[in-house]
């Protein structure tokens, strides 16, 4: 089934079909397919992440408008970037002008600020099979997000001195030359998730690329001119504010245990979860969507022992609210993790990482629910995620359970208006609603 087809009457096309590649649980395409353009398949390595991108965009859930269209020669299994590539030759050539847009977030964990940052993480690498489907596909446009700490230089410590020194340029410079060499024009926006709705911070680096044959007669294009035209336009039609950021509070009041019943968990046998009841702001009413009170999957709640409580609770009564506990206060609880950040109920979340215990609730001796992390991330209600809550030790290396998932997700709201601003862009250089092909 692919997206339903414009309104009778309406004079303005379907914007195109897109491949999402690094698609982990499928918020980028989701947030695509909501602006209106046609997905054409996903590709994604974790069976765990793949499992959810399956569920809910492939297979189709019942309250999704859309799925992948997904070829008949196309496995639907995760598969590992380079064997796509190797395995589907033919079938990607023959593809080549038959897609409008390919789309991706490369792993970040080698660029990323909050983490240990490696200039030699293998991961690094994976953009080249990326611009290696860039040149087998040359398709009209390009997107690529990710980090902001892509478009930072490396740096290490100068011998003999704690000064650091720039050693290498940034990734993102690298990928800019790889994509203008394949005959594009490339343009770049750090952009925060409080500008799209998402209640968190997260600066995320987005680089979009045009083919350079259709903007060869447009030399003052820039796409991000209507950027902010574009957001103010979403926020409106979402129903929230333009000016102001959603907080944590009104993004995931309605799943605190106060108040609510506490049941075992539908999904975690064990483990127990909130009886939901009902959304409680605009922000929980527009992602419970119709659901109608139905309660979302993911509420599982952490199984914390009365030491951790006790420790939490100190935390969330002695340490200020939405900053990163300071080293006197994570010796004085005796904490050896570097990032413990108590929310702030009337501000925006820090940018979610894969780690749940890196955030306590705001109110409630505990970390988050998978589910508020989803809310953190705009994923809507009805998006189920799917396997392992957590895993551990090395297994963090090779598995992606549900934190992860969600953690490394692109927010929904982010991919929407992205794919808005590209549905607007294609209609300025391609006014007949025509394909932009090259063959």
């Amino acid at each position: 089934m692919r997206q339903a087809p414009p309104r009778s009457g309406t004079k303005k096309p379907v914007p195109g079909s897109f491949v999402d590649l690094f698609a982990g649980c499928g918020g980028l395409s989701l947030g695509l397919m909501s602006a209106g353009w046609n997905g054409l398949f996903a590709v994604e390595q974790d069976s765990l992440a793949f499992e959810t991108l399956k569920h809910n965009l492939v297979d189709g859930h019942p309250n999704c408008a859309f799925r992948y269209a997904w070829p008949s020669w196309l496995e639907r299994n995760p598969i590992e970037i380079s064997h796509f590539i190797d395995q589907h030759r033919d079938e990607l050539a023959a593809l080549r002008g038959g897609v409008d847009l390919l789309a991706g977030g490369p792993p970040c964990q080698g660029f990323s600020l909050a983490g240990r940052r490696k200039s030699n993480d293998p991961r690094n690498e994976l953009f080249k099979h990326y611009v290696a489907l860039v040149k087998v596909l040359a398709p009209p446009f390009l997107l690529l997000e990710n980090v902001k700490g892509i478009s930072v230089a490396f740096r290490k410590p100068s011998k003999g001195t704690r000064t650091s020194m720039p050693v290498a340029e940034p990734f993102s410079e690298r990928i800019k030359r790889s994509l203008e060499a394949a005959g594009y024009r490339v343009f770049t926006k750090l952009v925060h998730g409080t500008d799209v709705g998402v209640p968190q911070f997260r600066p995320r680096y987005i680089m979009l690329a045009i083919r350079c044959d259709l903007v060869e007669k447009r030399p003052d294009l820039d796409p991000f001119k209507n950027f902010e035209k574009c957001r103010k336009k979403f926020l409106r039609g979402k129903g929230l504010p333009v000016d102001k950021p959603v907080t944590v509070k009104q993004a995931i009041s309605d799943l605190e245990k106060r108040g609510k019943k506490i049941i075992e968990c539908v999904d975690s046998p064990g483990f127990k979860q909130i009886q939901y009841k009902y959304p409680l702001s605009p922000y929980q009413r527009l992602l419970h969507g119709t659901l109608n009170g139905t309660a979302p999957n993911s509420l599982r709640l952490a199984r914390h022992g009365e030491v951790v409580t006790d420790r939490f609770k100190a935390i969330l009564s002695t340490c200020r609210k939405g900053v990163q506990l300071s080293a006197a206060d994570r010796e004085r609880f005796e904490l050896k993790k570097h990032c413990v950040v108590p929310l702030h109920p009337k501000r925006p979340s820090h940018t979610l990482t894969t780690l749940p215990d890196d955030f306590l609730h705001y109110s409630e001796p505990r970390i988050l629910t998978v589910r508020e992390y989803a809310r953190l991330q705009s994923f809507p209600d009805w998006y189920d995620f799917k396997g392992k809550y957590t895993t551990g030790g090395d297994r963090r290396l090779r598995e992606c359970p549900r934190y992860t998932q969600v953690g490394n997700a692109v927010p929904p709201f982010l991919g929407e208006v992205v794919g808005l601003l590209l549905a607007e862009l294609k209609r300025t250089l391609d006014p007949t609603g025509a394909t932009c092909r090259r063959t």
